[in-house]
């Protein structure tokens, strides 16, 4: 449910009451007298921001994977593989597997079967084979690309572009598009 900020109190009383199923108010009557206390102040769930659980090391506070790329048959809804997407490298530095990070973006596959996708708190655009999900390539990127790739032909060559705009959950932010051909 959107929030509703840029309403009075008097728009969102009535609001809270049909909601909540309380008491109906009589229309053009005062909602709350000067004795009594908002139905803002009772109501039971109230939105401060995408708020995440981490550890005190800043890192999810939940057994990784933190971030996954999956293959789901869409014709029978069983996952083909899952593998984690993204990491941090000074975790891998020290023996920890892949963890896979926070995802933003989408991942677009190719005619030839590759799946490429950036979308990683680490800043890298990676491909991976559409059968195994084995990843094939990775390159570091300026920023983050939190969006999802494009794949392009022109004059019989294929590319691929990526918005790299960052500025999502810390990361640095940027503004750039970054292109790559694809081998023949």
């Amino acid at each position: 449910m959107p929030s509703f900020q840029h309403l009075s109190t008097n728009e969102t009383e009535p609001l809270l009451n049909f909601i909540l199923e309380l008491e109906d108010k009589e229309p053009g009557a005062e909602i709350i007298s000067n004795q009594q206390s908002s139905i803002l102040d009772e109501v039971p769930f109230i939105m401060t921001g995408y708020n995440r659980f981490q550890d005190k090391d800043g890192y999810p506070g939940i057994t990784p994977p933190w971030g996954t790329l999956n293959a789901v048959d869409l014709l029978s809804g069983k996952l083909l593989w899952k593998v984690p997407l993204g990491e941090f490298p000074e975790l891998t530095a020290k023996g920890v597997p892949i963890t896979g990070t926070e995802n933003y973006g989408g991942s677009v596959v190719t005619k030839g079967g590759l799946v490429f996708i950036a979308a990683t708190m680490d800043a890298k655009i990676r491909a991976f084979d559409k059968k195994t999900g084995k990843q094939l390539w990775a390159h570091a990127l300026p920023v983050p690309g939190y969006a999802t790739p494009a794949v392009y032909s022109l004059d019989g060559k294929q590319y691929l572009v990526i918005a790299c705009g960052g500025g999502k959950i810390g990361s640095p932010s940027g503004d750039e598009f970054i292109a790559f051909s694809l081998p023949d």
